[in-house]
């Protein structure tokens, strides 16, 4: 992975650098910012306007919805609370994926025909869904699919969200796609100590955006000191996996954002703080990338606040997305990583995924274990693996190839880890060990000793970290699986999620 910093000027007078995660392609054929020039008349299938619901009654308050505390009423509590955890410091993060009106088709016989093409539609529905994100009122909110190449639409978001407090970053896809993220931080809760645009130069040119914040008011106030809360926030939207190919791929862009935030948590020292997570995963609890994720320690915060497992009973109790195919999932995800005293390697967890990937993709091909293990030794005289055949297999699955695929150097680190005892070959027993059956642990225990008296800990230090308060989806037909064919706003629900800060020791 190649990173260097580059200048960027899409924030206004702040410079931050751009974190650049391969080498730029040139731009493909497809979809651009222009939304092209008005038909004199809609199609015969469309409405002559968006009829949607007064703005109001898009709006699903939180119970309680987190206050906006005016200064005084923080410092009245902090003066007559001292030495304790400040209880109604609650933050709250909001992800939604808006639908890019390039995207959104409002014709099923001419695919053609977007609502990019109509400016009273889509002007109309992202009044709404303004409405709607200032009625919720979060700390933190997290968009994709922001039409960033309608100079208009951009304007009104910034000067919206500016209005009600909020400072904005936005991010565009590489390559001129036409859409991108939106980042807003409300003033009243955090100010920005860094903000990072990564973009990944892959096929799909996605991007990301990470911001290092701390809380304006102190989350604890003792008698003689404080701690204003640090933390990190991440915005993405990864690929859609249009075929099985493309499991690897979303998988290395979630790599690369763990990756990046673990080195510059290195180089600022920042490993103790948590991380957030937004935005739309195009993937499943059922997924390589949720399972990735759980790995690293990551808890999806709206399975947390509803008590759901990782069990195939929990994988739809909720969804968020229906897809240009008609399908409903859950995708939409706000992660939760608090600091811990144990956390598996990254790139032990990362190998561990890429075996899954091996094994679903052998699976997909209706191969047994018996026959996988055929494919995988190929044309080797004995009954083992040697690295040749295994390298010629995961080129014929599709994961190796191309630049955005694993790289020798992954191939080889995979070898290596699957030739346990070290001979240069990968028997029948190791085949099993490391890709058909592994034993591996895919949730590391959180090893947190919570609201302990700090003093008494030698070699260990105070932080704090986050539990999950309340977590809604909206329509609230999502949140039992289904979808309301009368929700407008876009093919996505928000998902709204509240955290209470809470003391915690970390070694």
């Amino acid at each position: 992975m190649t990173i260097s910093a580059a200048s960027n000027g899409s924030t206004g007078n702040l410079l931050y650098p751009v974190i650049h995660l391969r080498n730029q392609r040139k731009p493909p054929c497809g979809v651009t910012g222009s939304g092209g020039l008005f038909p004199r008349s809609p199609p015969p299938l469309l409405r002559p306007r968006l009829l949607l619901p007064p703005p109001h009654s898009y709006l699903h308050p939180l119970k309680p919805p987190p206050p906006l505390l005016s200064s005084s009423i923080q410092q009245h509590r902090t003066t007559n609370n001292s030495n304790r955890m400040i209880s109604d410091r609650s933050v709250s993060c909001t992800t939604f994926n808006i639908l890019a009106p390039i995207y959104k088709r409002l014709s099923e016989k001419d695919q053609s025909c977007r609502e990019s093409q109509y400016r009273a539609y889509w002007l109309s529905r992202n009044e709404s869904i303004i409405d709607r994100l200032l009625g919720d009122r979060s700390s933190v909110i997290c968009l994709q699919e922001v039409w960033l190449g309608n100079e208009e639409l951009v304007d009104m978001y910034e000067r919206r969200l500016g209005d009600a407090g909020y400072i904005s970053f936005k991010l565009a896809r590489t390559n001129n796609r036409g859409d991108g993220l939106l980042t807003a931080v409300h003033r009243d809760y955090f100010r920005i100590i860094d903000y990072r645009d990564v973009l990944f130069n892959d096929s799909g040119d996605r991007v990301a955006q990470l911001l290092y914040v701390e809380s304006v008011v102190p989350l604890w106030q003792g008698r003689n000191s404080s701690i204003n809360a640090q933390l990190i926030i991440v915005n993405t939207h990864l690929l859609f996996p249009h075929d099985s190919s493309l499991c690897i791929v979303r998988l290395q862009q979630v790599y690369k954002i763990l990756q990046y935030i673990e080195t510059y948590q290195k180089e600022n020292n920042l490993t103790s703080m948590p991380i957030i997570l937004c935005g739309d995963w195009n993937g499943s609890k059922r997924g390589h990338v949720y399972k990735f994720l759980r790995s690293q320690g990551f808890v999806s915060s709206y399975d947390t606040a509803h008590h759901y497992t990782d069990s195939d009973a929990d994988c739809h109790k909720w969804v968020s997305h229906r897809n240009h195919r008609g399908n409903i999932c859950g995708v939409d995800f706000i992660w939760l990583l608090n600091p811990t005293k144990y956390r598996k390697p990254l790139r032990s967890s990362w190998k561990q995924a890429v075996f899954g990937i091996i094994k679903y993709l052998l699976q997909a091909a209706s191969l047994t274990e018996e026959n996988a293990f055929a494919f995988l030794k190929a044309d080797s005289p004995g009954d083992y693996i040697t690295y040749t055949g295994f390298c010629q297999a995961l080129h014929q699955l599709g994961v190796t190839g191309n630049p955005d695929c694993l790289s020798p150097e992954d191939a080889k680190d995979l070898w290596n880890e699957a030739d346990i005892d070290g001979n240069g070959i990968v028997d029948y027993e190791e085949f099993q060990r490391r890709i058909w059956i592994p034993k591996w642990s895919e949730h590391p225990e959180e090893n947190i000793k919570q609201g302990t008296d700090l003093g008494s800990n030698i070699g260990k230090h105070q932080g704090f970290g986050f539990s999950v308060k309340d977590a809604v989806l909206f329509p609230p037909e999502v949140e039992k699986g289904t979808w309301p064919e009368n929700y407008s706003l876009s093919d996505h629900a928000p998902l709204t999620v509240v955290f209470s800060p809470m003391k915690m020791v970390i070694t």
